[in-house]
């Protein structure tokens, strides 16, 4: 098993969360809020579609060494379980669900002459004798066989649905949207599970690999990013902000200077030098990267701290504005009457009742987050250009959209994987920042 700097501080992150859960479970002011969150609808939907993208990532953040003979040095056991997907490589572009590449050429065969068509594919619809009189009711029966598979699946979860009905947790109106999202998602993956063993339902690229393929190894690069980022900013907004609203003076003039200089140097010329720093050390000291995967890595880590550095200035300045409003508040007050060490007040007086911000904070920053790697990609700062991410499919779209005939399926493909992502993000933050803000919270 092979452990990468990003698997790493994955599990590191998983524990912490676990850790936090277990702490807090009995706590009546963090199970309020989360409650009113299970009771909505749009919330538990968008909780499964993130809990969804999530499993994905985390198969994709186990790798190991395969055997002798494969195209890879290291693998994931999502490349594992996706090696149709990810050795059956053609020649170039192929539309979704066709049999035939995209582009004319020269076919020469030894019992007929030489003549312009489209090629078959090597192996999508390989199966198929007659193309045209097959490919439509092949296509509706694995569509048919993977559905019933998904099917299968969630009978097993409808019998868990009474014993979550009994749970206190989850309401019946929030069960019931749970378990028709689990329904539709499980049984319509199963399908393109069933269909991409024999066919490319999205497509290939120009070098012949799989769309789709490409599409689901992305999100673990935009989980990493968006989470990755939050692990490494929230210690610095954290600690500054408190610490600047709370003591003020030269405490504060020192941290306001910090992070106003900070936000004074461009975000985009920052990381580009970063990242050209990070580019040369690795051409510098080619030993410590013998494989590709832990090049990508590296610059993959490396690009979630300079975002995790420039972005943690907001929060800071909420926190401070926050911490400000508490030091005057008449329990902290009395604690200094009292005598109360300040680091004391700091823990069990002002941290407490500045999390809720830290957390709306947090799940508003994540899609943000998403959205601002595939931009730096765009541009060509953002991960290696050997990571698949939405960002380089997007990038790599450019000139697929400028041919003819147009090449549409890698930017549909990325698209809808993104938006998925960040639109459940999105309904899920809006959820949780009704739960948890003072202003907002039900009695």
């Amino acid at each position: 098993m092979i452990i990468l700097w990003t698997d790493a501080l994955i599990y590191t992150l998983i524990s912490v969360i676990i850790i936090l859960v277990f702490s807090l479970r009995k706590k009546e002011h963090f199970l309020r809020p989360w409650k009113q969150v299970s009771n909505s609808r749009i919330a538990m939907v968008s909780l499964v579609f993130l809990a969804f993208f999530l499993v994905i990532g985390l198969l994709d953040s186990v790798h190991f060494k395969p055997s002798k003979g494969s195209r890879n040095d290291i693998i994931s056991v999502l490349d594992y379980w996706a090696s149709p997907l990810r050795l059956h490589q053609e020649k170039s572009y192929s539309a979704p669900f066709s049999a035939y590449l995209y582009s004319k050429e020269l076919i020469v065969s030894a019992d007929q002459p030489s003549r312009w068509g489209y090629r078959r594919l090597e192996f999508a619809g390989s199966h198929l004798n007659d193309v045209e009189a097959e490919k439509t009711a092949d296509i509706f029966v694995k569509a048919l066989i993977g559905f019933v598979k998904g099917a299968g699946i969630v009978i097993i979860l409808f019998c868990s649905y009474h014993w979550l009905k009994q749970q206190r947790f989850f309401s019946h109106k929030s069960v019931n949207s749970v378990f028709a999202t689990l329904f539709l998602l499980t049984s319509f993956s199963y399908m393109l599970l069933e269909l991409s063993m024999h066919y490319h339902v999205m497509g290939t690229d120009k070098v012949g690999e799989d769309v789709f393929y490409q599409a689901i190894k992305s999100i673990r690069t935009g989980l990493v990013i968006g989470s990755l980022t939050t692990l490494i900013m929230l210690p610095l907004a954290i600690v500054f902000g408190i610490l600047a609203g709370f003591f003020r003076g030269w405490v504060d003039d020192i941290i306001q200077y910090i992070y106003t200089t900070l936000n004074s140097i461009p975000g985009v010329l920052l990381i580009a030098a970063s990242i050209l720093m990070v580019q040369v050390y690795m051409a510098n000291h080619q030993e410590q990267f013998t494989s590709l995967v832990m090049r990508a890595d590296m610059r993959l880590l490396f690009l979630c701290l300079i975002l995790g550095v420039t972005s943690w200035t907001g929060l800071c300045r909420m926190l401070r504005a926050e911490t400000l409003k508490l030091r005057e508040m008449e329990y902290v007050q009395a604690a200094q009457a009292l005598g109360v060490p300040r680091y004391q007040i700091l823990y069990r007086h002002i941290l407490p009742n500045v999390m809720h911000i830290v957390l709306i904070s947090v799940v508003l920053d994540f899609s943000s987050l998403v959205l601002a790697e595939a931009v730096l990609s765009y541009v060509n700062i953002g991960v290696d250009p050997t990571t698949y991410s939405w960002g380089n499919m997007i990038n790599g779209a450019r000139l697929e959209m400028a041919r003819e005939p147009i090449v549409w399926w890698s930017l549909a493909a990325s698209f809808v994987f993104m938006f998925g992502l960040v639109l459940s993000a999105n309904l899920f933050a809006d959820s949780v920042r009704d739960a948890f803000d003072p202003r907002r919270a039900q009695s």
